[in-house]
This record gives C-alpha cells, structure tokens and sequence, in this order.
C-alpha cells in the first residue's frame, strides 16, 4: 500500500500543496516574455523573473529547515503559506509602481513561502509509510504538481496573455511593433497590462488564506516528535559523505534548471516562428498535459521497473527531444521541445527520492532543504540561455535554438546520475 489509512487525509492535505506551487511556477513562466516587452528588456534581464523566482528558493531552504527541526512539519507549513500570500499581496503595489524591480521582490517573497512548503512536504510525504514505497508515493504527490500548473498555464493562456495590449502590437509577419509606439500609448498600455497580470497573483494569494485556516485546525502526523536532532556540523558532515545524497542534490539543480530553460523559453522558440504569445503558450499547456499523464505512467510503471532505471530511460529520452529542438528548424524542432516534457515528468520526485533513501531520519530536513536549495539552477540558467537568445544567431544557427544546448547538458547529466544509481544498486544487492 502506497499511503496507509491513518496517514490519508494528512497525505492529501499536503498532496494539494504541490498543486498551489506548481500554479505559482506555471503562471510565472510566461510572464518572462511579457515583461520583456511591456518593459522593453532584453532576454537576459527580463530573465531576472526567474532569478528573483528560484533565488526565493536558494535563500529560505536552510533556513526553513533550522525552523522544522526547532519546530516542527505544520508551524513550518503555516509559515510558508503566510508567506505565500505576502508575496501574492505584493503585486498590488508592484502594478500601482510599475517598477520591473518590485515585480521581482514581489516574487523573491512569494518563493520564500515556497521553499518553506517544499522543504517540509517533500520529505513528510516520504516519512508518510515504509521506506519501499517512498519514492513511489512521492512521485503519486508530485503527480498533483502539474495539476496546478496545468491551472497556472491555462490561466495565463486563457485569461492574462489574451488580454494584453501589447502583445496584439503586431504586424503581418507577426513581428512586435510596442517599441515604436509614442510614448504616451506605451504608459497608456502598460498600466492595462500590469493590472491583467496582477489579478491571478491577488488572487491566489485569497486562495492561500483559505488553505491556511483549513491547516491550522487539521491535526497532522508529527513524525519528528521522537526525534533527537543531532548538532547542525554533525549532520552537514553526515551528508555530505552521502555519494548518493551529495550527487542528488548536484543533479538536482541541473534538473531544475533544464526544467525552467525548457518552459520559459518555449514562449521565445514559438516568437520566433511567428507565433503570438496566446498561442505560443498553448504548447506550454500541452507540454504540461504530456508531463501529467507521464507522471501518473511513471507511478505506475514504477511497480515494476525501478525509479533508477527509468531515471536513466528517460534522461536520455529528454537528451533526444532537446537535440530535436536544436537542430531541427520550424515546428518539426518545437514539437520536439514539447515532446520533452513527457520525459521529464519523474525527474524531480525521482532524483530526490534516491537523495533522500539512505540519508537518516534526524538528517532528513536539512537533506530536504539542500535539494530545494538546488532549485537555485533555474535561477541562474535561465539567464544564460538569456544571454544566448541575445544573440539572435549563432554559428549560422537561429541563436534560440542553439540555446537549448544548454538543457541537453542538463539532460545528460541527470543520466549520469541515473546510471551511477543503478550501478550503486546492484553493488549494495551483490554485497
């Protein structure tokens, strides 16, 4: 049984945590686009989003761990939704300022409460069972992630990307033509825009404000209360000796960033292919649907292959769409693009499952808050793929396409891990 009876309305509690930042993630990604031209940034500094995004993440993780191990799973659940919301609220003044700065504080706060909430559900879920079936019931709770963000995309693409001014500037070719509006239509179009764009943010910030008070009064599995933390130093060391745990957190951050690359900038391939961001945004939908039901087969699949073997299976899949989006020029190169979503559906929850399987009980909420800190990858990524785009053209090459090299070393990477897993496995069987 993958969650025990006792453990069911706690575990589905947490399960719905996963959906509300997987919608922060999903509605933010499109936004990079957006920004870059209501703002008239270049690719690299409206990628900034992304940093001020998963920075949040880089910033909170030890420290939302240091306050579990004080405290425990549910005050730092509570704490995180607060700060959820704070963030949310934020976007209020941001609109009213129309300063790209406070946009990305804004942000940087909302992803505080964020790294708070997946530094404790991730391994709560884990704690939630035997160890045998962990990683599998980590995968079933990640499987709700993309549901969110599912709800993310589609309001972005239904509802905020439709709306906006300065995405219908243009021409019949499809070029944008905002820059060469008088200044006096800009400001007139980027207070409109601003407001569009603020409304989801608000609103799921009142959506977090509900989930608080239904966490507050639920009772939930202290699974730490028998637990006797050991000094911080003792278990930095204790993990770091961890070859699994030490390479997971590494492949981790690798993984998030090819993760981010890959969504953020399927907005740019489709841009470039004449494609408005409304319509560009459906194949992010899509790409999404494919991760979701991917997911779900992955749970399934994973009773009778092992996490490890899929891990490799399907990082060399994802390493095979993303060269197809490099070298492949037209629509032929961003079906690939979507394509590679289905493959990297049982990344994240796989990877930190195998991180976490050997590491101890006591050492658990800090191991959890380095592998969110790893996150931190689609921080900095992002604005290096950024930097390329800039470019426009790279060795004879539409240069957003040649950025996508950057997900396939990504992308091999997390095989790497996937096949040193599988190798640790049959040492430890054979020992």
């Amino acid at each position: 049984m993958i969650v025990e009876k006792k453990y069911l309305i706690p575990f589905i509690l947490i399960t719905s945590l996963f959906a509300l930042w997987g919608f922060a993630n999903d509605i933010t990604h499109p936004m990079v686009a957006t920004f870059q031209t209501l703002m008239e940034l270049s690719a690299a500094k409206a990628s900034l989003i992304q940093f001020a995004f998963y920075g949040g993440y880089a910033t909170m993780a030890v420290p939302a761990a240091l306050f579990i191990r004080r405290y425990s799973y549910k005050r730092g659940i509570l704490l995180g939704l607060a700060l959820y919301a704070v963030g949310a609220f934020l976007f209020i003044p941001a609109a009213a300022y129309q300063q790209f700065t406070f946009f990305c504080l804004s942000l940087y706060i909302l992803t505080f409460g964020l790294a708070f909430l997946e530094t404790t559900a991730n391994p709560l879920i884990l704690s939630m069972g035997s160890k045998e079936t962990s990683t599998r019931r980590l995968n079933l709770a990640q499987a709700f992630n993309p549901l969110g963000s599912l709800m993310g995309m589609s309001v972005a693409s239904l509802i905020v990307l439709p709306q906006l001014l300065s995405d219908k500037c243009r021409d019949a070719s499809g070029h944008n033509f905002f820059d060469t509006l008088s200044a006096a239509t800009k400001a007139e179009y980027r207070l409109h825009d601003l407001a569009i764009i603020r409304d989801p943010y608000v609103a799921i910030g009142l959506l977090v404000v509900v989930v608080f008070i239904i966490v507050a009064l639920t009772k939930m599995p202290e699974t730490q209360q028998q637990t006797k933390y050991a000094p911080f130093g003792v278990t930095l060391r204790r993990l770091w000796r961890n070859v699994s745990y030490r390479e997971g957190v590494v492949t981790q951050l690798f993984y998030v960033a090819a993760q981010i690359m890959t969504w953020t900038y399927i907005i740019h391939y489709a841009d470039r292919l004449g494609i408005n961001k409304a319509t560009a945004q459906n194949y992010n939908i899509i790409a999404m649907t494919l991760f979701l039901c991917s997911r779900f087969l992955c749970t399934y699949l994973m009773h009778f292959i092992s996490g490890r073997h899929l891990l490799t299976l399907f990082g060399l899949g994802a390493a095979c769409c993303t060269l197809g989006a490099i070298c492949i020029d037209g629509m032929g190169g961003l079906y690939c693009l979507v394509a590679t979503s289905a493959f990297m559906s049982l990344m994240f929850p796989t990877i930190y499952g195998i991180a976490l399987e050997d590491v101890h009980l006591e050492d658990a909420p800090l191991g959890a808050s380095f592998l969110v800190m790893a996150i931190v990858g689609g921080a900095v990524m992002p604005i290096l793929q950024g930097l390329v785009i800039d470019q426009r053209e790279v060795l004879g090459m539409p240069a957003v396409n040649v950025s996508f090299a950057l997900p396939l070393c990504c992308f091999l990477i997390i095989t790497c891990y996937g096949l040193r897993s599988v190798r640790r496995m049959k040492r430890s069987k054979s020992a």
